[in-house]
């Protein structure tokens, strides 16, 4: 199985998607608690200057050596990567693919079948890429959920690639 995915279509530049590598990626989001919470889009920037005021604080109370506390932390995350079901916003793709203004449809060609998704919907789209620590290899690399998780049970399986039309 190809765990290259391509972004093509009436974009400015076609993206080519690895998911292999979104396990490294902040951007990955819990798809055990995704849907249950109310997402809340974030400017980047005021998401890093939040992060990095938070360290500061820190660094000023605690000082620059790591507590503890840190390590045990750091732990705890290898070891959620290690077992999590995980996903990454579909959004940022879209956005660096740069739609021309008459796109409206995403097509999202699978093994054995193609589905038409609302580019506006799209853009609220989650890509599943790990399930209790492993790749998606039988039926990925990338499961497709709506952003309102309507199709969480039963998300678009086998995608082969997206193309914006």
């Amino acid at each position: 199985m190809n765990s290259i995915i391509l972004i093509e279509g009436k974009t400015k530049y076609t993206i080519t998607l690895d998911p292999s590598v979104w396990i490294f990626d902040d951007r990955r989001v819990d798809l055990l608690t995704y849907f249950e919470t109310d997402q809340v889009t974030q400017e980047d920037l005021s998401e890093y200057t939040k992060s990095i005021s938070k360290h500061w604080d820190r660094e000023i109370r605690e000082g620059a050596i790591y507590p503890p506390t840190l390590k045990t932390e750091k732990r705890f995350l290898k070891e959620k990567v290690l077992t999590g079901t995980f996903g990454i916003p579909f959004s940022d793709f879209i956005k660096n693919a740069e739609p021309m203004e008459e796109a409206t449809t995403l097509k999202i060609v699978q093994k054995e079948q193609e589905t038409l998704v609302p580019l506006s919907k799209a853009y609220d789209a989650v890509l599943g890429f790990s399930k209790e620590g492993k790749p998606l290899r039988e039926d990925g690399p990338v499961h497709f959920y709506f952003g309102d998780g309507s199709n969480q049970e039963n998300p678009i399986k086998h995608i082969e690639r997206f193309i914006i039309e």
